[in-house]
């Protein structure tokens, strides 16, 4: 029923109770996890838990923004060798995070730029982070100016103009925990924006939505968020997960990978007709 298109299962957050979450995560209807990658400290532990679950798990690369210091450079060149050595769902998640420190912004730009690259070359989507930072990724997507770059911003909390841009550009809106707060501010996106637009995702351990918010987040918490969707758009659940799950499908081109037996087969979308188009 859901893709959960952006998960840290393999933190270690899950060390002691980590087979249990999965469970609970198949229970709650999620046929497929996508984990983004972090830095090098956390790539092995990444690639264990795509390993252990082969069929319902799948894994990025690249080198998130917070993760971006003086050593950037020997960072980036892991995830270059990596890229070369097997197929990829995405480049993610990278981008730029202006909350916590500004002072490697200059470094920032340059990985983002650098992960952009890439992404172009070996044909992938890419999942942006962009904490405090909408505008001026929006910027330097627009100044990259290619119209293969694409993917999603990942835990879109901008307004509805920002929305706009993103899409305009060729990009999906990751909604998790987020969407369901009192205050998150994303109930004009997602009534405004193309719902063929939107991706589902946890972002777990963090950002627990309602009722979980203040807990560790779990991947089987995105039924919640499915939940407040289906509210917004007058549908169901299920209906949620259906056209998200489509989505992501088509920004993953997740064919590369699917196959008949696997969990998240059914969730694939309708073969077009090429003579009635």
């Amino acid at each position: 029923m859901f893709i959960d298109t952006h998960t840290h299962l393999y933190s270690s957050k899950f060390s002691e109770d980590r087979p249990a979450v999965m469970e609970r995560a198949r229970a709650a209807g999620v046929d497929l996890a996508i984990l983004p990658a972090v830095d090098r400290s956390s790539h092995e532990d990444m690639l264990a838990l795509e390993a252990a679950y082969p069929d319902w798990v799948l894994a990025m690369i690249g080198l998130h923004p917070v993760s971006v210091g003086e050593n950037y450079e020997e960072e980036l060149a892991v995830v270059e060798k990596y890229l070369q050595q097997r197929p990829w769902v995405a480049i993610g998640e990278i981008g730029m995070d202006l909350y916590w420190d500004k002072t490697f912004r200059d470094q920032q730009v340059k990985a983002f730029l650098k992960q952009c690259a890439w992404a172009i070359d070996y044909d992938l989507p890419i999942c942006i982070h962009a904490r405090e930072a909408i505008d001026e990724l929006l910027e330097l997507i627009r100044g990259v100016n290619n119209p293969k770059l694409r993917g999603v911003f990942h835990c879109f909390t901008g307004n509805v103009a920002q929305a706009r841009q993103a899409v305009d550009l060729g990009f999906y809106l990751g909604m998790g925990g987020v969407a369901t707060f009192k205050n998150g501010g994303l109930e004009p996106v997602l009534l405004e924006l193309p719902r063929e637009r939107i991706l589902l995702e946890t972002d777990a351990p963090y950002l627990a939505p309602v009722p979980k918010r203040g807990k560790r987040n779990e991947t089987a918490y995105v039924k919640f968020v499915a939940e407040k969707i289906a509210t917004l758009w007058e549908t169901s659940p299920e209906e949620v997960g259906r056209l998200t799950s489509q989505n992501a499908w088509q920004l993953f081109e997740l064919d590369r990978f699917a196959k008949p037996d696997c969990p998240w087969w059914g969730l694939r979308p309708p073969v077009k007709d090429a003579i009635n188009e």
